[in-house]
């Protein structure tokens, strides 16, 4: 006699009161809570059905814009080019919704150590690729490299968020990223602004941007991009203004940006003469190419995370947290395992490393310290462990046929494959 169970699903009103109770008791325990709370199990109802390491995804979703610097010889309009390039990769990465109008849900899934995820794309830029990897779990750190040997153009870095209460949900995220351009031998320091979470009351949840960011160019410009938000009487929402400016000529802003980071900004000059409007709702995304899940090597996130994602896109709450105990479980074993063997993780195509002289010679420093706020830990993409990978997969090493990673499949077996 065998018993079925019916999935649990959440699509009527008393459901909903459900969620919002437990919201409440989330919110509850958040505000009391001492530390990184990423580290805090969210409602299954909160997860969003893609893991972080997909975010390095909003670095490159217009190819054409991250490789148009190559294309500019003067160094000035390639720093305005650089600061519109990555004004372009806020509104998708922090938006509340979806292109649908759907509310997007608030936790995405933590990665686990060593989780990867790749992927390429392809428009009149040429191919663009993107490797990313779970580098770290305590504390959760994500490295990344997005390159396009077409133009000559690569972005390395490493991510390492936090995030904390104080009056509402607040993330920050340490580390830095370079952009360097080969043909004029020009690197591009950049890091990442605050978020904070608004309408946690109302559970009308939206990210909103805060604090400064900077974008530092070895050609002596700094970009320096300060957000606000909507006040109590006045104001916009997702706003920001942007000035480059030749190092140590702050005063003497060579351009202007001013608008809203969702919708549109215009350009001026440091006269004050309008030189472009921008509207950043007509750019078009390039679709992320990636492997059918069945192709995918273990460790890649969509393969690892399917029957999560799946539940999650069910609206399923009892297989949510059975898949997803499934895959904790799982790593926290690999690690007892580790433990006892005195081994440690092998990083699949990033090697940390003690020092990054580009990134420390960029790096701007404010009265508060370094803006990129480092925290010692940096890792760099191994271009030996890549080629090592592919020259495998060249040679017809494959991956494993298992259809998910869990429990079932052991150490040796991950660590085998190309």
């Amino acid at each position: 006699m065998s018993l079925t169970i019916a999935p649990v699903r959440c699509d009527d009103k008393r459901d909903e009161q459900q969620h919002k109770s437990a919201w409440f008791q989330f919110i509850k325990s958040v505000a009391t809570f001492k530390g990184d709370l990423a580290s805090l199990t969210a409602p299954p109802f909160l997860l969003a059905p893609q893991s972080i390491v997909e975010y390095s995804t909003y670095w490159a979703e217009h190819p054409s814009l991250l490789v148009a610097p190559a294309k500019e010889k003067c160094a000035q309009k390639r720093a305005l080019k650089v600061l519109q390039w990555f004004l372009s990769t806020l509104k998708h990465q922090h938006a509340g919704k979806d292109d649908n109008g759907k509310r997007k849900k608030l936790k995405p899934l933590n990665p686990f150590l060593g989780e990867i995820f790749l992927g390429k794309w392809h428009d009149s830029a040429g191919t663009t690729h993107l490797v990313t990897e779970q580098v770290s779990h305590h504390p959760p750190a994500t490295a990344f490299k997005i390159w396009n040997d077409a133009h000559g153009v690569k972005l390395e870095g490493h991510v390492v968020p936090k995030a904390y209460f104080s009056s509402t949900i607040n993330i920050e995220r340490k580390g830095c990223t370079l952009l360097h351009i080969n043909q004029y031998d020009e690197d591009h320091w950049v890091t990442m602004p605050k978020v904070h979470i608004e309408g946690i009351v109302t559970l009308q949840i939206a990210p909103e941007l805060s604090g400064v960011s900077y974008i530092h160019s070895s050609s002596g410009y700094t970009s320096r991009i300060n957000y606000s938000s909507k006040g109590w009487l006045k104001g916009k929402s997702n706003s920001f203004t942007a000035t480059i400016y030749a190092d140590h000529d702050e005063n003497n802003p060579l351009y202007v940006l001013e608008g809203r980071w969702n919708d549109s900004y215009t350009i001026r000059d440091g006269k004050g003469e309008l030189l472009d409007t921008v509207d950043l709702t007509s750019l078009q995304r390039t679709p992320l190419q990636v492997a059918p899940i069945e192709l995918q090597h273990p460790l890649e996130s969509r393969r690892a995370w399917k029957h999560v994602v799946d539940a999650i896109n069910a609206n399923d709450v009892f297989a949510v947290g059975h898949e997803k105990s499934k895959i904790e479980n799982a790593q926290r074993a690999l690690r007892r395992r580790e433990k006892d063997a005195g081994e440690t993780w092998s990083r699949r195509y990033f090697t940390q490393v003690e020092e990054d002289p580009i990134a420390d010679k960029l790096s701007v420093h404010t009265k508060a310290g370094a803006a990129d706020n480092q925290d010692k830990m940096i890792w760099k993409f191994d271009d030996e462990k890549y080629e090592r990978i592919m020259e495998n997969q060249r040679n017809g090493t494959k991956s494993p046929t298992h259809s998910r990673f869990d429990s079932g499949i052991g150490f040796s077996e991950i660590e085998t494959v190309s």
